[in-house]
């Protein structure tokens, strides 16, 4: 049977969560493969609202539920997030969620630093979330990291505490803090350590079982290509790779275990945080893009910034994650405008451009080059064929998928899990 892998095409919050829960009911299996608790999914499944920032979307649906060792995990936020979503009456149990026993933890000297270092930064601020998730990424890289697997044996801990604080501790009286308390921190992690514990195992192992029984596994990305460490708008990105191929690496699956690559798109664009942004609308436009998206961060409640679509990102995204389809999102926040417009390339002192630039400073410079096209005054809220769209509306569905190169595999038409229009069935490949 065939897998799919999920990434963000953008610079996240495309709404992979709605698409991801869709699927997530036809799936064995559903992966988290990195990131952390920085990126926040919603689904809205009939009156319920469910709003996820770590925990994989199948969790809802009570499919198979794994966060593969490419996640560096916050076992406190964890602990919250399960007792969230029990109380919206979701199961949770060892039998339908398992946690890499090799992922690194974020700690609470993680999120000290993560805050400290943004305060200090001034105009160079990243725009983290101030989670922890970037200073944990530098421990595991590091080879000082704590793993969840460290939480069964405490009592050895001692020579990876002397690299950490040895670290930290340095780091930490730069901003003139105390080095970092070993003894609550023990304390802290000894009183977490069986909740985490519980659903600790060597998911590789378990995955093996699931994709040799023949069954379906659905990959979940966080974030979105343009935040990639290395393909993203760099340092303006997050602290791991997003592209597909980091679904075999971060759950301890080959590469062949990908399969569908279905990149989640917004019909415009948004971004939360710092960073370069060509087709941003800072005006009349703007605003009510991001009014009638409601566009608020899952996870953080930040405001994004928004603008036309634009496809020259997306294509390359696509490029770079080998993209096998597009599900479209948001096509009924585009009713009633008048006119709509594509970014189809760039001007960069007086150059044209077709992807783009690698570098801060000319990301910052690059000027779009808009293709304009009529727009729709129909609604296509809730659409679930293309017998239900407006001819325009169809039309610029077309014409996106041309500039990108890449076909179009659903569009989405509300936040409603069957408000959707099924072109190809990732699963059916």
């Amino acid at each position: 049977m065939a897998n799919v892998t999920v990434i963000g095409s953008q610079w996240g919050d495309e709404g992979k969560g709605k698409i991801v829960d869709w699927l997530a009911s036809r799936a064995d299996a559903v992966v988290r493969f990195q990131g952390g608790h920085n990126a926040g999914h919603t689904l809205v499944v009939g009156e319920q609202v469910y709003k996820l920032s770590l925990l994989p979307s199948g969790i809802v649906t009570g499919t198979l539920s794994i966060i593969g060792n490419g996640v560096v995990l916050d076992p406190w936020a964890l602990r919250d997030e399960i007792t969230k979503l029990r109380g919206q009456g979701v199961a949770i149990n060892p039998e339908n969620f398992a946690i890499a026993d090799n992922c690194a933890l974020i700690l609470p000297f993680h999120r000290d630093l993560d805050a400290l270092r943004e305060t200090a930064a001034g105009a160079g601020k990243i725009g983290t979330t101030g989670r922890g998730i970037g200073p944990a990424y530098e421990d595991k890289v590091g080879r000082r990291a704590i793993r969840v697997c460290d939480l069964a044996h405490l009592d050895k801990l001692e020579p990876q505490l002397d690299r950490l604080t040895a670290h930290h501790d340095a780091l930490r009286a730069g901003f003139g803090e105390p080095p970092i308390d070993r003894e609550r921190l023990i304390a802290d992690l000894s009183e977490i350590a069986d909740y985490v514990l519980e659903y600790a195992q060597p998911v590789w192992k378990r995955l093996k079982k699931v994709r040799k029984a023949g069954a379906r596994i659905l990959f979940e990305g966080a974030q979105g290509v343009l935040l990639d460490i290395d393909h993203g708008t760099y340092p303006f990105v997050t602290s791991s790779n997003t592209v597909s191929g980091t679904a075999a690496s971060g759950s301890g699956l080959g590469p062949s275990a990908v399969g569908f690559v279905l990149g989640i798109a917004k019909a415009y664009t948004t971004r939360v945080g710092s960073g370069p942004f060509p087709t941003e609308l800072e005006d009349a436009t703007g605003q009510k893009l991001g009014e009638r998206g409601h566009e608020f961060g899952t996870v953080t409640g930040r405001k994004r910034r928004c603008g036309w679509f634009d496809a020259v990102l997306v294509r390359q995204s696509c490029a770079v994650s080998g993209v096998t389809g597009i599900a479209l999102t948001k096509l009924d926040v585009l009713d009633g405008f008048d006119t709509i417009r594509i970014c189809t390339g760039y001007r960069l002192r007086g150059k044209i451009l077709d992807y783009f630039p690698a570098h801060s400073a000319d990301q910052a410079e690059v000027e779009p080059i808009y293709e304009e096209m009529d727009g729709w005054h129909e609604s296509t809220a809730g659409a679930r064929s293309y017998a239900d769209l407006p001819a325009q509306a169809i039309k610029y569905i077309q014409r996106v998928q041309e500039l990108i190169e890449t076909p179009i595999a659903l569009v989405s038409t509300s936040p409603e899990r069957e408000d959707t229009i099924l072109i190809r069935d990732p699963f059916s490949d």
